[in-house]
């Protein structure tokens, strides 16, 4: 860690060791709009530098046992819930979600993707099967891949890195983690705990960088395996083509688009404020101007209602939260993930038609249905083309259980089960006896 004009320097994290870059990007606090802090702007030599560390360790890593990677996990999460408040400030000033936010959900999902795989690496079991008749029996072993490549975005920034490093590092794999290039903070922040946490040096690197110099360079890499990504489709086509050569295996948690289905019979005094909650927890002026080119209407929010701010935070990156209705289906505000506090309120006449309209989109991520008929919620989310449904909740997760999208919403799924089998090779055995 150096400084720059009073500015923190951020380093590479690369075979246990905080390594300087030959130049830096510019990291804005979006509450302020001012530069706060510096982040490596690394290529293919860091990332061949992080190949080398990963690949070292990698033998002493993958033969220690579930039960001794797993004490490795529980130690790390356990400083991590040490620092809980200095990182939720981090995220807050990083990633310009709120203070509340970071502290009650990110930091804590961060510090739970740990404590969780730490613990399910410990249950997993392999199939077997006999042939009596002809004196065999079969049974599969699972073995980590090797060097994983984990590209996590912005807007949830060390609960996304973890939820992938942590099933990565459990199974065995040493991993090249690159955090979104605009929130890099707390996983600089991380990889300080990484000596005191127990992590053997090239197990977790940590390259700073954007998408065409890094990500690139990492994802088209024959040494790298196997890739997991959370961001947009077009950089998930991207990964795609670089990686068909070699035949990598991928993970591809893209973009969104989700629908929230209120009936009338809905309880909304439980629907209402979740619901707002889940229209406006992600902090795109131009897709309000194409609304109302298509005629639709602005409620409240941007270009209707007033927004005072304090004179610091004057030139930050504020918005409104903003209501449209009259909005047609072929809009791109109905059909285009919006990341931003914008939600449109559109009305419908019946089931089949909410399902259609809902299915219309190229996204399927996750959906929230709100109804007190029981048979109604199980039929429109069976019907529903998401991931995940929601009824009368939202975001409440059961981490054993799938996640991951339909359609262009991705490729493959994460949780217990899922992860491990993402990031281990099945074999089977047969023994004649």
């Amino acid at each position: 860690m150096a400084a720059k004009g009073g500015l923190l320097m951020l380093e590479n994290f690369i075979g246990g060791k905080f390594l300087p870059c030959s130049s830096y990007l510019d990291s804005y606090d979006p509450s302020t709009g001012e530069v706060y802090c510096h982040v490596p702007n690394s290529g293919k030599e860091e990332v061949e530098a992080a190949v080398e560390a990963a690949r070292a360790a990698f033998p002493g890593w993958s033969s220690r046992s579930p039960q001794e990677r797993s004490q490795v996990l529980q130690r790390l999460a356990d400083l991590l819930e040490q620092s809980l408040e200095e990182l939720a400030q981090a995220e807050s000033k990083d990633q310009g979600k709120t203070i509340t936010l970071a502290r009650t959900m990110d930091i804590p999902r961060a510090v739970q993707n740990f404590r969780f795989f730490a613990s399910s690496i410990l249950h997993h079991t392999s199939e077997c099967t006999q042939m009596d008749h002809l004196g065999y029996l079969h049974y599969t072993v699972r073995a980590p891949v090797g060097i994983a490549a984990l590209i996590s975005p912005w807007n949830l920034p060390l609960y996304l890195l973890t939820w992938k490093i942590a099933p990565a590092i459990a199974a065995g794999n040493t991993v090249i983690a690159k955090p979104s290039e605009l929130t890099s903070m707390t996983a600089w922040m991380m990889c300080r705990l990484m000596e005191k946490a127990g992590v053997p040096p090239g197990v977790v690197n940590i390259v700073f960088g954007t998408g065409p110099r890094v990500g690139e360079a990492l994802v088209s890499h024959p040494e790298v395996p196997l890739i997991s990504f959370t961001g947009s489709q077009p950089t998930a086509e991207r990964i795609t083509q670089l990686s068909a050569p070699h035949c990598k295996k991928l993970s591809l948690e893209l973009g969104g688009k989700n629908p929230a289905i209120i009936f009338e019979d809905a309880n909304l005094d439980e629907c209402i404020p979740t619901t707002v909650r889940s229209s406006f927890a992600n902090q795109v002026r131009s897709y309000i101007k194409k609304a109302r080119m298509e005629g639709a209407q602005i409620l409240c929010g941007e270009g209707v209602d007033k927004l005072n701010l304090p004179p610091r935070n004057q030139a930050g990156y504020f918005m409104l939260p903003t209501v449209i209705t009259d909005v047609k289906d072929e809009s791109c505000c109905m059909k285009e993930e919006i990341f931003g506090p914008v939600t449109c309120v559109v009305p419908f006449d019946s089931e089949e038609e909410v399902i259609q309209r809902a299915n219309s989109v190229k996204y399927g991520l996750a959906a929230t249905v709100w109804s007190g008929n029981v048979g109604r919620v199980h039929r429109v989310a069976k019907k529903l083309q998401s991931g995940l449904v929601w009824t009368n909740c939202w975001l409440i997760r059961e981490l054993n259980l799938p996640f991951g999208g339909m359609k262009r919403s991705g490729v493959g799924r994460e949780g217990a089960k899922d992860s491990y089998e993402f990031f281990t090779e099945v074999k089977t055995i047969t023994v004649k006896h």
